[in-house]
């Protein structure tokens, strides 16, 4: 009577359930890269169409889906007496991966409450207390404070700016710097009856003992009607001359921050000569330089922050362009600031079968 051998198969089976956390930081961080990416570029084509007069369009990643599936194949052979050392086997496993992804216009109610609403100034402001430059945030954000404007996106003299606006950013940006700068928000509960819950925003200029900063310090209370030694004012919406004690900021729609953005693209003289497009806006005062300087060329850059390709050409920001990457961050901070909440975000769900 033959004896049959059985070779344990718990050694062949070990390793086979550590699928789902093997791939989940890889994936995690690649589909990362890869949404950040795509809504780089996204911006980035907008703002060009901008530039020729073209439609914007806006594509949201609402939900990615990637499922695996381990097949596993096993074949053993076994000996007897008579051929005691001849087993055979072998094992086999394959990961099949399919991933799915869902994109949803940004259209009709979704479309304006994004894109068409002013950036409330209770939303913009604290943004300046997490790090990010004032002045930068400005000129992208904000189009007038109190009776100064900044430049706009239909280009002329009217578009140019006042060059105080210039200036004044340029203070508020030192004083950010020496910490002299803050922002204070003040709930309003609900009154039944009377009135709803509301939000104040106080901006605050604080004194200093150097001498160079007291100065900034005193032209810039001049400039918001504060007394001598008022620290503090109240940021108001819309436009105008404002009321003594406040300050009155005309904030833009994303769609005139993309726009501003759009009309600083130097692009080639023959698309200006033909008509497909305007000249950039000349801009007068301290510091006017592109916020973003986007460049144009007929090859593909070598080194490139974000890229895309419009009309045959190559529009690209350089990687080595510290102040227009920092500039583009802070565009797509704004946007996803202007986001509304009708749609869900982008999901990331990973199954595992093995």
């Amino acid at each position: 009577m033959k004896k049959l051998k059985v070779i344990p198969l718990v050694f062949l089976l070990s390793g086979c359930y550590g699928v789902g956390s093997q791939r989940l930081d890889r994936d995690q961080l690649d589909y990362s890269q890869a949404l950040i990416g795509s809504s780089k570029q996204q911006t980035l084509l907008n703002v060009v169409r901008l530039r020729y007069a073209d439609t914007p369009g806006f594509l949201d990643t609402t939900q990615l889906i990637s499922g695996y599936q381990l097949q596993r194949n096993i074949s053993i052979g076994v000996g007897s007496d008579s051929n005691p050392i001849r087993p055979a086997g072998a094992i086999g496993a394959q990961i099949q991966e399919s991933p799915t992804f869902t994109f949803q216009p940004v259209t009709g109610d979704a479309y304006a409450q994004s894109f068409l609403r002013p950036l409330p100034p209770g939303s913009l402001l604290p943004l300046a207390m997490g790090g990010l430059p004032i002045d930068i945030l400005f000129r992208l954000s904000v189009q007038s404070v109190n009776l100064i404007n900044n430049a706009g996106a239909i280009g002329g003299d009217v578009g140019r700016g006042s060059p105080e606006f210039f200036e004044l950013i340029y203070d508020l940006r030192r004083l950010q710097i020496a910490g002299l700068l803050g922002i204070q928000l003040e709930h309003s509960e609900e009154i039944p009856g009377k009135t709803p819950a509301f939000d104040r925003v106080f901006l605050t200029v604080s004194s200093s003992n150097d001498p160079i900063l007291a100065e900034v310090v005193k032209a810039t209370r001049r400039f918001f009607e504060m007394g001598p030694k008022d620290e503090r004012v109240e940021v108001i919406y819309g436009a105008g001359r404002p009321q003594h004690g406040q300050i009155r900021l005309l904030t833009r729609t994303m769609l005139g921050v993309l726009g501003q953005i759009a009309y600083q693209i130097d692009v080639p003289q023959e698309d200006i000569d033909s008509g497909r497009t305007l000249p950039k806006i000349i801009l007068i005062g301290r510091n006017t330089k592109p916020t973003v300087f986007v460049h144009v060329s007929n090859e593909r850059p070598r080194f490139s922050f974000v890229e895309i390709k419009y009309n045959n050409k190559f529009y690209y920001i350089s990687d080595t362009d510290f102040s227009s990457k920092l500039g583009f961050t802070m565009l797509q901070i704004l946007m996803e600031l202007s986001k509304t909440t009708k749609n869900p975000g982008a999901v990331l769900t990973i199954p595992v079968n093995g």
